[in-house]
């Protein structure tokens, strides 16, 4: 078939902006919030979910873009639009999913909750007998800890701790020294829990499920705050900002040093997003906003708390099976049963694990048999997030103390995981380990495990790779895959990449792994285009790409490229995705889906069908820019033929999903798939759950 000559493949009219495209994902995540097929809890989950998400794009994506636009850049993005436009049009899209997030909270959830007898109690419903106990608490456990700040020109506005509860008060009367009263700021420490769990048995009324908001309490009781002064008004606020570290970090000496001098920066970074109660009044909002230097399209007023990520301890706190999610045990693969010998298990065939549907406990007994083995002379591992009290550096840690070669590389700016990352860095170096910190100006986010085993005269590698973190708690809510392999080609790739990591030093070609960011963009691109060319001989080509985020534009315009060949593409994008599939004569053959669900879509998986003889690899990376060319990732080829099929069964799992997919049309949005009549509803996440229970 021959490629269209007049299509300019680079044209901005092919792509959709990448932000824009981040605020959809964050609208599929409100759907699962309104969905009323989802249990009420992990509804109010979801809400949670959505406003951490939506702090992060205000702290990290929206920032950079804000500050660009100030410096008055004109540099466009892939879909033509500068800087300005698109501060405008994400700034319509984000008031948006706010305006909606709070309306289905007031209007759908907390309605339903109390139709379950879990009530947030308003100040003004609650009875005497629980003023009474809220006054009490008010006065042994929050103003002690309480610092009300009046504002005069010897108390000037104080520094607000990025995304902080704080509040601000108008007062009336002579203050302590005869002066007339003004404006005043209260800041809630983090500390205090941002949302109360009335106690029944003490109350003697009430529900065991009654919750009061910190900001009703302070609201409440704040004129103890004052004595001699009544306050007027007072409202909620908190400020968001800027949280991108910068460091430069071929000008320092030592990284660790320098990240956690910048560190505490991060609170007092420059302020993009002002947050205040709905009924606060304009003259309020406008001090604030002075303040903060901010203009009236930064303001989102909202009808309800602040940070409603706070409300996720309601989650926690209520033990109701019946609303939330039924629960599992993460499946055990048979020959990884409880006291199997891990390397002897491995040794014989490759082991695919499938997270969360299965369990991550054998890459934790890996590194704990390794540790203990006597056989074990080195261990090595890349670390990006592991969470605190992870049971693997435990396990590091014993092997290091042991006395075995131990080689740990710690990616210290894993976005805000740096500090933990520090004290896990500082905690392995005084066990006796060697923690290196990656490459300068590549964050290291390849997922690998090594270790070197004495078996008779010789030496044998065991490796774990994956396309997540080490952390055994996301491994219980994203989708990940974890490949355990002895296979001697595999394994040298990978030793290899260690040897890089600590040395520095260049080698030879690996055999079988891709890396970025040298040869996996190459290959990745090379593979589309022999599809590509298959399709122009009248064979198949077929490319089905698993990823969280596809906005790489040589990559892209390879895939147009295989589809103007006549290319069948599948794209499974849970997040961003730049590229317009349905376009005629550029993406005809192009399919984009989103699954979101009860878990998060991390797994990366390509698959190049090569007429039949496909290449199939799991991977660290998304197809993007940073992860192409600015990070130090790996891509590793499923080579056993029974694991090949499991892994393109999942695939055709998640293209047969009709109840949590995504489609993505031709003009940026995105339709909710739906059974038709004669079909039957397919949850891709729960038949995997169903039947790798049933398998291992």
């Amino acid at each position: 078939m021959q490629q269209p000559a007049n299509i300019d493949l680079k044209s901005p009219e092919l792509y959709t902006n990448r932000l824009i495209s981040l605020l959809e994902f964050n609208r599929r995540v409100l759907e699962q919030a309104k969905d009323p097929e989802v249990p009420l809890l992990e509804r109010l989950k979801f809400l949670c979910i959505l406003s951490t998400n939506m702090d992060e794009f205000f702290e990290i994506r929206l920032s950079g873009i804000k500050q660009k636009a100030e410096l008055g850049s004109v540099q466009t993005d892939i879909d033509g639009r500068s800087p300005q436009e698109v501060l405008r049009s994400t700034g319509t899209l984000a008031h948006e999913i706010v305006h909606e997030q709070y309306q289905v909270l007031n209007e759908q959830v907390i309605p339903a909750l109390a139709e379950n007898s879990i009530h947030f109690v308003r100040r003004n419903h609650w009875s005497q007998a629980q003023r009474d106990w809220l006054r009490c608490y008010f006065e042994e456990q929050l103003l002690p800890v309480l610092s009300p700040l009046g504002l005069d020109p010897a108390h000037p506005f104080p520094k607000v701790l990025n995304k902080s509860l704080n509040f601000i008060l108008s007062l009336e009367g002579k203050d302590a020294f005869g002066r007339n009263s003004g404006f005043a700021i209260v800041q809630a420490p983090r500390s205090l829990p941002r949302v109360i769990q009335l106690p029944e048995e003490e109350i003697g009324g009430g529900g065991p499920h009654d919750f009061v908001f910190l900001s009703s309490v302070i609201h409440a009781f704040v004129n103890d705050l004052f004595p001699g002064m009544t306050v007027r008004d007072c409202y909620q606020f908190r400020v968001t900002r800027n949280s991108d570290l910068f460091i430069d970090e071929e000008e320092v000496d030592d990284l660790m040093r320098a990240l956690e001098g910048e560190l505490p920066q991060r609170r007092y970074g420059q302020a993009v997003r002002l947050e205040v109660a709905a009924n606060c009044p304009d003259d309020m909002a406008d001090l604030l906003l002075n303040e903060f230097e901010l203009s009236r399209d930064d303001l989102y007023q909202v009808d309800g708390p602040v940070n409603l990520n706070r409300l996720m301890a309601v989650y926690d706190l209520v033990e109701r099976t019946d609303l939330k999610y039924p629960s599992f045990t993460p499946a055990l693969p048979t020959a990884l049963s409880s006291g199997a010998d891990i390397f002897k298990t491995i040794h014989k065939r490759d082991i695919l694990l499938h997270h969360p549907f299965q369990s991550f406990l054998p890459v934790i007994e890996l590194v704990r048999q390794a540790a203990e083995d006597q056989n074990v002379l080195a261990i090595k591992q890349t670390l990006y997030r592991t969470g605190p009290d992870s049971a693997i550096v435990e396990n590091l840690v014993k092997a290091a103390q042991a006395g075995k070669e131990v080689t740990v590389v710690i990616e210290l700016l894993a976005r805000f995981d740096e500090r933990e990352n520090i004290v896990l860095a500082n905690r392995l170096q005084e066990a006796g380990a060697h923690v290196v910190y990656g490459v300068v100006g590549y964050k290291t986010h390849c997922k690998m495990l090594l270790v070197v085993r004495r078996e008779g005269a010789k030496l044998r590698n065991y490796v774990h790779l994956g396309t997540g973190n080490y952390h055994s708690r996301t491994a219980r809510l994203y989708t990940d895959y974890g490949l355990l392999t002895a296979e001697k080609s595999v394994a040298e790739d990978v030793h290899r990449i260690f040897l890089q990591l600590t040395s520095l030093g260049r080698f030879k070609d690996l055999h079988r792994l891709l890396q970025a960011p040298f040869t996996l963009h190459e290959q990745v691109i090379t593979r589309i285009n022999r599809e590509a060319e298959l399709a122009e001989a009248g064979k198949t080509g077929r490319v089905i790409a698993k990823v969280n985020a596809l906005t790489e534009p040589r990559t892209i315009q390879a895939l147009y490229r295989a589809s103007q060949a006549g290319a069948e593409i599948d794209l499974i994008v849970r997040g961003i995705c730049v590229l317009r599939p349905g376009i005629e004569g550029v993406s005809d053959n192009i399919r984009v889906r989103s699954i979101v669900g009860r878990f998060l879509e991390h797994t990366r998986v390509f698959y190049f069908g090569n007429d039949g003889n496909p290449d199939i690899f799991c991977s660290s990376a998304d197809w993007m820019d940073r992860n192409f060319f600015r990070r130090v990732e790996s891509a590793f080829p499923v080579i056993d033929l029974q694991t090949r099929q499991r892994i393109v069964d999942d695939l055709n799992c998640y293209l047969r999903d009709n109840r949590q997919a995504w489609l993505l049309g031709s003009d940026g949005t995105y339709t909710r798939s739906q059974p038709d009549l004669e079909e039957e509803p397919f949850n891709a996440q729960q038949v995997l759950l169903e039947t790798l229970s049933e398998d291992s």
